[in-house]
């Protein structure tokens, strides 16, 4: 996702802007008896404080790699939201677990950017953080049986390996197999505007 510099002192992504209500339409539903989450590539910070705030019940734990720490805290200093939390140090490569548990994980346009290594590592360490039956929601493009859900999805995918062969957006099967083999099960999938989806994965009650 691409950041510019905006009004506020922390960067500024426009895609959260254009994507976040129809987004918080379904946490609202999803997170509904949720009371702790884990945001995994929290970027700019800004998904982080307009949730946070929409969805004042529950406390938001934002993460990132070091280098984006500081765009996050500049957007949380100024939101000034006393249930989200500044930013965790998260490299999906360099860990497989969290210092504590989460009732839910939420991860926007994260595993077309991540090379499918790292997409692995990040269910692993969802599955490893997630309570009993709490769930994970993943924004983002995706093929479904191998196929592209639009023209513009395919030019995007085309984009993206022109700039690193390994990004890429994945494919749904590929996703519930990953998700399977960690003990998370497909609860549901919302269809999102631009061709994007939510897909939420639940662990299983027994993990």
């Amino acid at each position: 996702m691409s950041a510019s510099t905006g009004n506020n002192a922390g960067p500024n992504a426009p895609a959260t802007e254009r994507n976040r209500n129809s987004i918080l339409e379904v946490l609202r539903r999803e997170f509904e008896h949720v009371q702790s989450v884990l945001e995994i590539g929290s970027g700019t910070g800004q998904h982080a404080i307009f949730f946070a705030r929409e969805l004042a019940w529950l406390n938001w734990q934002t993460s990132d790699r070091e280098q984006n720490h500081d765009g996050i805290k500049a957007w949380l200093g100024d939101a000034s939201l006393r249930n989200v939390l500044p930013p965790l140090s998260l490299d999906v490569e360099e860990v497989n677990k969290v210092p504590r548990d989460y009732d839910a994980v939420f991860s926007a346009n994260t595993a077309h950017i991540m090379n499918f290594g790292a997409v692995k590592c990040m269910f692993t360490i969802v599955a490893n953080c997630l309570t009993s039956n709490g769930c994970f929601c993943l924004y983002g493009p995706f093929k479904v049986d191998g196929d592209f859900t639009s023209e513009s999805n395919e030019a995007f995918d085309e984009s993206l390996k022109s700039q690193d062969p390994r990004m890429g957006i994945r494919d749904l099967e590929s996703l519930h197999e990953l998700a399977a083999d960690n003990g998370l099960l497909h609860d549901k999938s919302y269809a999102m505007p631009a061709n994007n989806m939510l897909v939420v994965w639940r662990k299983a009650a027994d993990r």
